[in-house]
């Protein structure tokens, strides 16, 4: 019997304040608040089929890294980081191994997310 593969719907981000980084993450994303509960907010899916960004809200401040982060895209990296910095963002880190170059970034929060050169 084959059972059915799950189907990620959404990565969710535990933040304190979602009035904070719902903004932030649509602003860098291009992507509209679509469904908002107490306490919840999910955006609309970047990619047709992909998963949602959502944001739950906790009681506690970001303490370790991050075991689960997003891996982002664009163009023109070091305008994208500039634009992150300009909406609370920083840039935590660059790397470099084997040629291939990123850096990481963190939102108002502290959450880590990295930013690579689209190909």
């Amino acid at each position: 019997m084959t059972v059915e593969a799950a189907k990620v719907e959404s990565v969710m981000i535990d933040c304190r304040d979602v009035d904070a980084l719902v903004p932030f993450w649509s602003e860098i994303l291009g992507i509209e608040e679509r469904v908002r509960y107490p306490g919840y907010v999910w955006l609309g899916r970047a990619v047709k089929g992909g998963p949602a960004l959502a944001f739950q809200q906790v009681p506690e401040v970001k303490a370790v890294k991050n075991r689960v982060h997003l891996d982002l895209q664009h163009s023109d990296p070091e305008a994208f980081i500039a634009r992150v910095e300009a909406l609370g963002g920083k840039r935590l880190d660059d790397h470099e191994a084997g040629g291939f170059r990123w850096s990481v970034l963190a939102d108002p929060e502290g959450n880590e997310f990295c930013i690579t050169k689209s190909e």
